[in-house]
């Protein structure tokens, strides 16, 4: 188990990190999420020991660690581009971890020798040993990165956007082998992304970051149906905003009423967040928001319609099913809005 408590960064004036708090449960999969300059990697090299905090404590197992170097920790860190030595072959990359401890730890040549191919059969390049990096595929290099992690037995394993420098059908199917090596290691795990579907999917709780704070903790399931701030509304998958008036706990929008829940905001200007999937189509355009089309094209097994509503210049984006004929560029739609998360003016939580 891992416990930050009260962690904070800075690099000259600029906040990287302010007052983290965060629990990390023991064979847990945990997602760092958030954009760029938002503190995720800042975290993880703390955890790891490559940077150090200017306050708070990092505790595993309740032991504080705070200021125990990387190679003290007993931690396996992957990056995002591999950092294999290119001089080595395969074999020697995924044991170098455990032929550079000090000589009353270091195991035997012939020892470290049969874990790393131990370890190339877990991560299916069996038979790959002999080769160099340069003559792996990106996913391959990445798996060799990914074992060499593990050669020194952690306990806990980090990665750094460990997918990104890899294009897409790799990535899928490296995420999908991933989650199955961790379930069947049974590892504690934390990984850094930007990538949304690829924090969802993987995941056990994703920890939403912005501006060096933490803004949610939660579910995959939690942090996409029911976002607690503004901003993760905002960055977890495709949203759509509409501007509404609350009153007498009623959502109003121009002299339409809107059925959704205004889950205890107060009166006043709002902000209603609603997926392109939280909307059907409605008969009675009195009851319904209109929708000019603008264009409309194939997503999965929906349409993807893109429009305008009531003159607002954000363009509005909502799927409707594929079994009908594809909207027209300037045909208009009603639609009825079927669930949303309503948030006051400022973006407060509702």
């Amino acid at each position: 188990m891992i416990t930050l408590d009260n962690i904070s960064k800075h690099f000259g004036d600029f906040a990287a990190l302010s007052g983290i708090d965060l629990d990390v449960r023991d064979g847990e999969f945990l997602a760092l999420l958030g954009p760029s300059g938002s503190g995720k990697t800042t975290l993880l090299r703390i955890i790891a020991g490559l940077a150090f905090p200017d306050r708070g404590r990092v505790l595993f197992n309740g032991e504080d660690v705070t200021d125990l170097k990387v190679a003290d920790r007993k931690v396996g860190f992957v990056f995002q581009h591999y950092a294999l030595f290119r001089h080595m072959n395969v074999a020697d990359n995924v044991g170098f971890g455990l032929s550079v401890r000090p000589r009353s730890r270091r195991p035997r040549k012939a020892e470290i020798r049969a874990r790393a191919h131990e370890l190339l059969e877990l991560v299916q390049l069996g038979g790959l040993g002999d080769r160099y990096p340069a003559q792996l595929s990106g996913g391959q290099r990445q798996r060799v990165a990914l074992a060499r992690a593990l050669a020194v037995e952690p306990q806990l394993l980090l990665l750094d956007e460990p997918f990104g420098a890899l294009d897409a059908k790799v990535r899928k199917d490296l995420r999908r082998w991933l989650r199955q090596l961790h379930e069947r290691m049974g590892l504690t795990s934390i990984f850094v992304t930007h990538d949304q579907e690829e924090a969802l999917e993987l995941a056990d709780r994703v920890v939403v970051m912005d501006h060096g704070a933490i803004e949610q903790v939660g579910t995959p399931e939690d942090v996409y149906m029911a976002p607690q701030t503004g901003f993760v509304s905002s960055f977890v998958g495709d949203i759509n905003r509409l501007p509404v008036t609350v009153a007498d706990g009623k959502i109003r929008w121009h002299d339409r009423s809107i059925e959704v829940d205004a889950d205890g905001v107060a009166d006043g200007p709002a902000r209603l967040d609603f997926r392109p999937h939280d909307v059907v189509l409605n008969g009675d355009s009195a009851g319904a928001v209109p929708m000019v089309v603008t264009s409309a094209y194939r997503k999965g097994g929906d349409w993807r319609v893109e429009g305008t509503v009531g003159g607002l210049a954000r363009v509005i984006e909502v799927d409707l099913p594929a079994d009908r004929p594809a909207p027209r560029a300037g045909q208009r739609l009603a639609l009825r809005i079927t669930r949303g998360r309503l948030f006051a003016e400022e973006g407060a939580p509702s």
